[in-house]
C-alpha cells in the first residue's frame, strides 16, 4: 500500500465543552468524520469544522449517531427502521447544508459509537442505515468496520464502501474491536500505535489482544479525536507512514 486514508471524528465541542483539538487534527489527517449533532456538536462548531476542514482540503464525512447526547452517541438504542431511517436522513441533511454553505460536498457516512458497532452485525438496523443514505445521497461512501458484515450489506444494496481499521484500539482474535469496558481496550502508546498502523498499511495484520496475528483490510485509519494524545497519536503515524514512503490521502480521491 502506497497510500492510505487517515480518518477522525471532529465537530463534536457543544457550547462551552470543548471536545478535541480539531484545528490541529486537520492539518494531519485526510478525512474528517463530523458530528451532526445527534451525539454532540453544536450548529456554530460544526458549521466552523466543515469550513476549516474545506480550507484544508480535507474530505468531510457525516458522523451520524442514535440521538443520545447524555451517552455521547454510545448507548446502543432499539429504534425501529423508519426512525432510524429518518434520523440518518435528517443528520445527512443537515451536514450537506452546512458544507454547501462552505462550498464543499459531504463524501461519506460514518456511524458513531453504539450505532456503528449495532449495524457492523445488524442487518436490520444496517439496512435502515443503508436506505437512508441511498434516500439522500446514493452517491455517498459508507464507512465501516474492516471484515463486518454491514459493508457486503451496503455493497449488495448498491453502496460503496470503504472500510476501516482503529488505531488507538486494540482487536479480538477474531478481528472486533475489544470493547471499552475491558482494561486494555483503548491503546496510548504512540509509538506503538505507529509501528502497528504501518503492518496494518504494510502487511494487513495486526496483533491481536491475545498476541494472535489477524488479518484487516482496511482503506483508512481512524484515531479518535475525544482520545487522550489524539493529536501526537495521528501525528506519530503521519511521520511513520511518510518516513516508510506511505502519503496520507483521502480514499475520496485515491
Amino acid at each position: 500500500m502506497t497510500a492510505i486514508d487517515l480518518n477522525s471524528d471532529l465537530g463534536e465541542s457543544y457550547g462551552a465543552w470543548r471536545m478535541g483539538e480539531d484545528e490541529t487534527m486537520l492539518g494531519i489527517v485526510s478525512s474528517a468524520n463530523v458530528a451532526c449533532g445527534f451525539h454532540a456538536g453544536d450548529p456554530a462548531g460544526i458549521w466552523k469544522t466543515v469550513k476549516a476542514a474545506a480550507g484544508k482540503g480535507v474530505s468531510i464525512g457525516a458522523h451520524v449517531s442514535y440521538p443520545d447526547r447524555v451517552g455521547f452517541g454510545r448507548r446502543d438504542l432499539d429504534v425501529t427502521s423508519g426512525e432510524l431511517i429518518a434520523d440518518v436522513i435528517y443528520q445527512i441533511g443537515a451536514l450537506k447544508g452546512m458544507a454547501a454553505s462552505a462550498g464543499v460536498a459531504v463524501g461519506y457516512v460514518k456511524p458513531h459509537g453504539a450505532l456503528y458497532n449495532r449495524i457492523a452485525h445488524d442487518p436490520l438496523q444496517g439496512q435502515a442505515v443503508i436506505d437512508a443514505i441511498k434516500a439522500i445521497d446514493p452517491s455517498l461512501v459508507l464507512m465501516g468496520l474492516a471484515n463486518a458484515p454491514i459493508l457486503k450489506l451496503a455493497q449488495a444494496s448498491g453502496l460503496k464502501t470503504v472500510a476501516e481499521a482503529f488505531a488507538d484500539r486494540a482487536y479480538t482474535p477474531d478481528g472486533q474491536l475489544v470493547s471499552r469496558r475491558e482494561q486494555g481496550a483503548v491503546l496510548h502508546d504512540t509509538q506503538l500505535i505507529a509501528r502497528r498502523m504501518l503492518q496494518l498499511a504494510r502487511q494487513g495484520t495486526l496483533e491481536a489482544i491475545d498476541g494472535s496475528t489477524i488479518t484487516i483490510d482496511a482503506q483508512s485509519i481512524c484515531v479518535h479525536g475525544d482520545s487522550p494524545g489524539a493529536v501526537a497519536i495521528a501525528q506519530e503515524i503521519r511521520r511513520a507512514f511518510e518516513a516508510d514512503g506511505i502519503s496520507v490521502r483521502s480514499f475520496l480521491t485515491a
